[in-house]
C-alpha cells in the first residue's frame, strides 16, 4: 500500500527545453520560455531545464520536436508545443491540494498590458526620426493604462477595504498579492521593455507611473522571475538587429 502512496505522491516527469543563450548553455531572451518556466516554479513541481542552442539544435531534440522551436515540454513523455496550451494544461494536471491554482480570479487581470509590446516592437523596430515621439507616446500611453489598473483596486481589495486611502490599491501583482499566470504572461515581456528601449532608445518607463514600478519592484523580490529572466545583455543582443538606428 505505502509503494502505491509513495507512486501517487510522487511529481511527474516534467522537462522544460528553453532558447539558449549565445554562449549555447545560458537561458536566452524568450518571454514564452521564461512564462512557463515561472508557471512550473510557482507549481512548487519538481523538473528539469534544458537549454537548447537554436544554432546547433541536437538530434535528438529534433527527434523529440521536429520543427519545433523552445520552448516546449515533456510531460510524462508527452510533447506539449503550444505555450498557451501548455499552460492550460499545466492548470489542470498540476491541480490543488497538492499544486496551487495559479488562474487569475478577474478576467482583467489577464488582458491589463495586453498592448504594450505591440506598442514596444514598433517603437524600437523604426527608422523614422519624425514618427519617433508618436510611436513613444502611444508606448507611454499603453503603459499608462496597465498603471491604472494595478493602482485600481480589484473587487477582492474593495470587499475587504484592502486599499489604501484615496481608493487606490496596495496590492503585489496584477490580480492580488500572489502571482498568477497573468504575471508569467506580462512579466518577461514588460522585463524586454524595459531593457531594450533603455538600450536602444535611451528611454526609461516614466517614473510617475507608481503602480508600475511597485509592480515591477515586488516582481524582482521573486526568485521565480528574477531567477528565470535572461540576462541584461543576452535580451540586448536579441534585438541587436531588430532594434534599428534613427535615421539622420
Amino acid at each position: 500500500m505505502t509503494d502505491v502512496a509513495a507512486e501517487e505522491d510522487k511529481d511527474p516527469d516534467i522537462e522544460l527545453f528553453v532558447k539558449a543563450g549565445s554562449d549555447g548553455e545560458s537561458i536566452g531572451n524568450c518571454p514564452f520560455s521564461q512564462r512557463l518556466f515561472m508557471i512550473l516554479w510557482l507549481k512548487g513541481v519538481v523538473f528539469n531545464v534544458t537549454t537548447v542552442d537554436l544554432k546547433r539544435k541536437p538530434a535528438d531534440l529534433h527527434d523529440l520536436a521536429p520543427g519545433t522551436h523552445p520552448p516546449f515540454l515533456t510531460f510524462q513523455g508527452e510533447v506539449l508545443t503550444d505555450v498557451n496550451k501548455v499552460e492550460e494544461y499545466l492548470e489542470q494536471m498540476l491541480a490543488p491540494p497538492k499544486y496551487p491554482k495559479l488562474a487569475a480570479k478577474n478576467r482583467e487581470s489577464n488582458t491589463a498590458g495586453n498592448d504594450i509590446f505591440a506598442k514596444f516592437s514598433a517603437y524600437v523596430k523604426n527608422t523614422k526620426p519624425d514618427k519617433n515621439q508618436a510611436l513613444e507616446q502611444a508606448l507611454n500611453k499603453a503603459l499608462s493604462k496597465l498603471d491604472d489598473y494595478l493602482t485600481s483596486p480589484i473587487p477582492e481589495e474593495l470587499q475587504n477595504g484592502r486599499h489604501i486611502g484615496e481608493g487606490e490599491s496596495s496590492r503585489k501583482y496584477l490580480d492580488g498579492d500572489e502571482m498568477t499566470l497573468a504575471d508569467c504572461n506580462l512579466l518577461p515581456k514588460l522585463h524586454v521593455v524595459k531593457v531594450v528601449a533603455k538600450k536602444y532608445r535611451n528611454y526609461d518607463i516614466p517614473s510617475e507611473y507608481k503602480g508600475l514600478w511597485r509592480y515591477l519592484g515586488n516582481a524582482y523580490t521573486r526568485d521565480e522571475f528574477s531567477n528565470t529572466c535572461a540576462a541584461d545583455t543576452e535580451i540586448e543582443l536579441a534585438y541587436k538587429d531588430v532594434a534599428k538606428r534613427l535615421g539622420k
